[in-house]
């Protein structure tokens, strides 16, 4: 009986190691497939409704991506004319950066002993081991561009079919359930829809919403092209954990090479502070809703999965798709011990201060 316990473990972990394998080594694949069924499942609601005005439902699928397409064509609109106005300070960073660079210097040669002659040594050393310095960088912004330009086209393709033909795939995994499962199989479908629906319109409402509280925040506290950081933040936050924090540093770096003093460093900090607060306690609760409720140790485990896995873009997919799969095992009775353990501690008795404001707000 141990052996056999043994065996079966190993082969659970097997399995696992294989599942990751191949997810890394098919990443060129499933990035851009997975990111367009997560961002159709978002349309679905949008095409739905055209349906019903008798728009037809390649037409509908079109005009939904023609929307999406010109929301961040605004939005990279919006940030190249901040950035515009932000590069009339760029000889002042430049020469904040110089005189950091100097610091640095001092300080590894006070602390370390690494004299400023030693340390142009071994800059000089690690351009030179770069063979093909700028020609290389050229080289590689260009390909990287050129992957973008063709992943993003990919991704409309997927998304343009994937709505197109939803009828023709939902009936594909439906013919591969037993006839009893078949009722129970559409709603694991529907529940998974609309946990991706919810998180990622809540994502967007509260990107929103985060514009304005950093907007407003930054120039309370005086910083320059604050609602250039003040989006920067904002879309970052598309990482969960690291990218909010991310934005920030880099507020903080540019209000100090712009002149900022300490009083304006204090005042970004609070203002995150205060900002992640009425995020992580009001906001998400409201906005993102109670579809996507996994508790924080296996938030973090699929962030940081996801990143090992499928770099950047798997932390941005980790949420949505470990919402996804709980649904998957709470439907799914062998399952049901996985869906409870990522899900949220319950506590008997214990009415949230989010819900006293959802009862309010119902009201209204």
């Amino acid at each position: 009986m141990h052996t056999s316990s043994l065996s079966k473990t190993l082969q659970i972990l097997l399995l696992i190691f294989l599942v990751f394998a191949g997810l890394y080594i098919a990443k060129p694949f499933l990035v851009p497939l997975v990111l367009a069924g997560i961002i159709a499942m978002l349309l679905l609601p949008l095409n739905r409704w055209m349906e019903k005005k008798r728009i037809g439902r390649g037409l509908a699928a079109f005009f939904s991506i023609l929307m999406i397409v010109l929301m961040i064509a605004g939005i990279f609109t919006l940030l190249a004319w901040q950035i515009a106005g932000f590069t009339e300070d760029m000889s002042q960073m430049q020469k904040y950066m110089t005189e950091l660079e100097k610091q640095l210097q001092e300080m590894l040669s006070s602390h370390f002993g690494i004299s400023a002659q030693k340390q142009q040594e071994l800059i000089k050393q690690q351009q030179s081991s770069g063979a093909g310095g700028a020609g290389k960088v050229v080289m590689s912004v260009m390909s990287s561009a050129s992957d973008v330009l063709v992943n993003t086209v990919l991704v409309l393709v997927y998304i343009f079919l994937t709505l197109y033909l939803r009828s023709h795939l939902k009936e594909f995994v439906l013919k591969l359930v037993a006839g009893p499962q078949k009722v129970k199989a559409k709603q694991i479908i529907t529940d998974a829809s609309k946990v991706a629906q919810q998180y990622l319109s809540g994502l967007a409402m509260m990107i929103g919403m985060l514009w304005v509280m950093y907007g407003i925040g930054f120039s309370i506290v005086g910083v320059k092209n604050a609602l250039f950081f003040a989006v920067l933040c904002g879309l970052l936050e598309i990482v969960p954990f690291v990218g909010n924090l991310t934005g920030n540093v880099l507020t903080i770096i540019g209000a100090l090479s712009q002149g900022g003093d300490s009083t304006m460093v204090i005042g970004i900090i609070l203002t995150y502070g205060m900002v992640q607060f009425l995020q992580t306690y009001i906001l998400e609760p409201l906005v993102v809703g109670s579809q996507v409720k996994i508790n924080p140790l296996f938030t973090i485990m699929a962030i940081v999965a996801g990143e090992l896995v499928w770099g950047v873009a798997g932390m941005v997919l980790a949420i949505p798709l470990i919402g996804i799969t709980k649904v998957i095992f709470d439907a799914v009775e062998p399952l049901h011990p996985y869906g409870f353990l990522m899900g949220e501690e319950k506590k008997k008795g214990e009415s949230s201060f989010i819900d006293s404001i959802k009862e309010k707000l119902k009201k209204f």
